[in-house]
């Protein structure tokens, strides 16, 4: 890890971020691996469905990047997920591949005959799960998972314990689950699963220290990002050892989606410092990716993908933008594979103008020309409500130019 705040031509993000008194509150872990959930969590998103094709594209595309871990999906699901896991498990990939799996032996012989290295084993545990829908006691629980999951490391596969809305558990329900779990059946590191988004970073804090208090092994973080948090816990519970987070690409998943993948590797490796093998450069593409398999645009002010991410209308500054971009982002364009841009509305300047037409291939304007075009493009953003395209601003300077002339 650098600890460092800034870095020539890639970020320049608050020094605050590494002052001893903020560094000393961590337990930061050596490595944090990412566990992405897109082909799984994601393709949970309402109306989305991926075709096995489709999936094996963004397997790929996930291990160009530097993923460490892939789940694939859930065989049981259908003979379309079996087929994508089993030809995704043959790629030959970097990343280790996962399938999800309820704690019931037929799930994990489906995940040995697709080839995965190892299993997401899920069980209730949060309180309402148990008290409505299943009618279960965490004794029910125990004695549904250990012979599950001793089956699963008998076998050799990597075993995930997954007690799901464990945010919404009662500490003493968990506590006891994991005894016995440590006593009877250990698994190979268990989860911190924030089913319904609800709890708070500190909390998430908490509730790792419990975990790895109880168990001794490594924990994971997957949360939901129904209050907008989902990066923030999973990042808060790598500030108390977690070892390794979920992710979705582009943040997809059920109602409002799981912790973005993009946000969580640039945050680690910008924020936290860590030394990634991750492409950065490569996100865009990803999302670009995602987003046309899912139908799901992304939103132009999206942290990381948007696509006005490093966009300025405002005229100050706007020559910066190119020149010296850290002067007005918190990451180089580049970092991300992007590059910053100035456009044309209501809000530009003259050096807007002058920028744009250097863009486009004019020769410099005079200051009367140059506040003449100005006039032209507040106006028009005015009326259109929006941001001027090349060939409107080509017409303005046209017309401009050649009166000028």
């Amino acid at each position: 890890m650098n600890n460092q705040y800034h870095r020539e031509n890639e970020w320049w993000v608050s020094p605050y971020n590494v002052t001893p008194e903020v560094l000393g509150t961590y337990q930061l872990p050596a490595k944090v691996q990412i566990h992405d959930a897109t082909l799984r969590d994601g393709e949970q998103t309402p109306g989305v469905v991926m075709s096995v094709e489709e999936k094996i594209e963004i397997a790929q595309k996930l291990d160009e990047i530097g993923v460490d871990r892939i789940e694939a999906g859930m065989p049981a699901v259908s003979e379309q997920d079996f087929e994508a896991i089993k030809r995704i498990s043959k790629l030959g990939l970097n990343a280790k591949i996962y399938s999800f799996a309820r704690a019931i032996n037929i799930d994990i012989d489906k995940a040995l005959e697709c080839g995965c290295h190892g299993v997401i084993v899920e069980v209730p545990i949060g309180y309402p799960k148990l008290k409505y829908q299943f009618k279960w006691t965490w004794e029910d629980v125990l004695r549904k998972s250990a012979d599950v999951v001793n089956y699963a490391k008998k076998r050799g596969l990597h075993v995930v314990y997954f007690p799901y809305d464990t945010t919404r558990a009662r500490e003493e329900d968990l506590r006891n689950l994991l005894t016995g779990m440590m006593r009877d059946a250990p698994p190979d590191a268990v989860g911190v699963v924030d089913t319904m988004g609800c709890i708070l970073p500190e909390a998430m804090k908490y509730m790792v220290r419990l975990v790895k208090g109880i168990t001794n092994l490594p924990v994971e973080a997957h949360t939901h990002n129904d209050f907008g948090m989902a990066v923030a816990t999973e990042l808060a519970a790598v500030e108390a050892g977690a070892e390794c987070v979920h992710s979705c690409a582009n943040g997809l998943g059920e109602r409002t989606g799981n912790a973005a993948l993009e946000e969580l590797i640039v945050a680690l490796h910008v924020l936290y410092g860590y030394e990634t093998h991750y492409k950065l450069d490569k996100l865009p593409e990803l999302g670009e990716i995602v987003s046309r398999i899912a139908k799901f645009p992304i939103a132009v002010n999206k942290p990381i993908l948007g696509a006005r991410n490093f966009t300025r209308e405002s005229g100050i500054g706007v020559d910066l933008v190119v020149k010296e971009p850290l002067a007005m982002f918190g990451t180089h364009p580049m970092l991300t594979g992007r590059q910053g841009e100035v456009v044309l509305g209501k809000k530009s300047g003259k050096l807007s103008i002058s920028y744009n037409l250097e863009k486009l291939g004019y020769p410099p304007a005079s200051e009367e020309a140059n506040a003449e075009m100005l006039k032209k493009v507040k106006d028009l953003g005015i009326a259109k409500r929006g941001i001027l395209t090349d060939d409107e601003f080509r017409e303005i300077a046209d017309s401009v130019l050649t009166v000028k002339k």
